[in-house]
């Protein structure tokens, strides 16, 4: 019996704001739900305002972006796996992807403002402890493990990996960070908490521009009110479409002038704070930068390995689908993927496409497929026997 999702055969389908069909698609993705709460303060959940106010952003941008598609990843109270998200964000072929979140710390500890977060590696351990927390939403998963990767969301050695990958939207991510923590500054009055990088596993799997932003801090008691109040749910979802409708302005040439939003209901809480452009402060144009870890020239077509490969690296292949038998040359379930390979494990037959000592190399591959195979996950191998990712990472980083 064929144990795996069927090739073509999608996790979710997107939650449309409409049936039309647009060029420009925007993603809105609010954070956790269902039996996952996220952060809990006081008086509310953090899954409650992130809905709120990601219903609201996209509400505005329905409105005054007719040309726009808008996709949520939930629109309920609902479950929503991280790889799910990005799923739908993939599938949907998105231009950006905006993931809302609140922020919390540990009693005791007070913090106002906003903040938004781009992939990469945190600098900071402050970062580092947000990326934890968001990540940690993975465990609520069965068989979260083999998904993503071994990753282990409260390891710090598993962070490796966003040390080594390079992210080609790295610089319009940054943009539409900086333009989003201008608006929460100049629109909403709030605390500019500045543009950061930190490994967030739903950010890795999306193949387009994307930011996950932190709206303030539900540990606070007033900015946890703030957050639940009409004003505060406006200020930001105002926020977040200026923001948006700014960054289209520059990067679609179809787009019409942008329709700002004006707070009529206040000028903002905390107003006093100095309007100026957010910079990131993390090193996000160094990384961009940095050279591709052993490059030895990438993959063909048929995903099979250019170049030389050196032994003493381990090597990165994009896991299919398992099977509890061997499957002949052309099996309609490779999809007409050429030079599929095969290792056997526990029993099981493990499908795997391409090689390469370069783990940059290894995601294009997995992404480029990813329309006919959603579920796939990145496998390691050294002398031909499999290994943990992590300790491959770690391995590919000291050489």
């Amino acid at each position: 019996m064929f144990v795996a999702l069927a090739c073509c055969l999608l996790w979710a389908a997107p939650i449309l704001a409409d049936n039309g069909t647009h060029k420009f698609t925007l993603v809105i993705d609010a954070g956790h739900g269902g039996h996952d709460a996220g952060a809990v303060g006081a008086i509310s959940k953090e899954k409650n305002i992130n809905l709120s106010v990601a219903l609201a952003f996209g509400r505005l941008v329905e409105t005054n972006c007719p040309d726009v598609r808008v996709v949520y990843t939930r629109k309920t109270d609902v479950f929503i796996p991280l790889q799910t998200r990005a799923d739908i964000a993939n599938n949907s072929k998105a231009d950006l992807f905006i993931s809302i979140h609140t922020n919390a710390l540990p009693k005791g500890r007070v913090a106002r403002g906003a903040e938004t977060y781009t992939l990469g590696m945190a600098r900071a351990d402050a970062n580092l402890e947000v990326a934890k927390r968001e990540n940690s939403v993975i465990t609520y998963e069965a068989n979260y493990r083999e998904v993503y990767e071994g990753f282990d969301p409260n390891k710090v050695e598993s962070y490796i990996i966003f040390e080594l990958m390079q992210d080609k939207y790295m610089q319009q991510s940054v943009e539409l960070a900086r333009l989003i923590q201008q608006q929460y500054v100049n629109h909403a009055g709030r605390n500019n908490k500045g543009v950061h990088q930190a490994g967030f596993l739903v950010l890795r799997k999306t193949s387009m521009p994307a930011v996950l932003t932190e709206l303030g801090f539900i540990s606070t008691p007033e900015e946890e009110r703030y957050l639940n109040s009409e004003q505060g749910i406006r200020q930001m979802s105002q926020s977040l479409y200026n923001g948006f409708v700014n960054y289209r302005a520059k990067h679609d040439k179809k787009a019409p002038a942008p329709r700002l939003m004006a707070d009529e209901g206040g000028t903002g809480r905390g107003k006093g704070t100095t309007p100026t452009e957010p910079a990131p402060t993390d090193t996000s144009a160094r990384r961009k930068a940095d050279p591709q870890p052993h490059t030895t020239g990438g993959t063909d077509a048929a995903g099979r390995t250019k170049g030389s490969t050196r032994s003493d690296l381990p090597t990165y292949k994009v896991q299919l689908f398992v099977a509890d038998r061997p499957l002949k040359d052309g099996d309609r379930r490779f999809c007409g993927l050429k030079g599929v390979g095969c290792y056997r494990e526990n029993g099981m037959y493990k499908y795997t496409y391409g090689k390469s000592t370069d783990y940059n190399e290894a995601r294009r591959l997995q992404r480029s497929i990813a329309d006919k195979f959603s579920n796939t996950f990145i496998v390691a191998f050294r002398d031909d026997k499999r290994m943990d990712l992590q300790e491959a990472l770690r391995i590919t980083r000291s050489k």
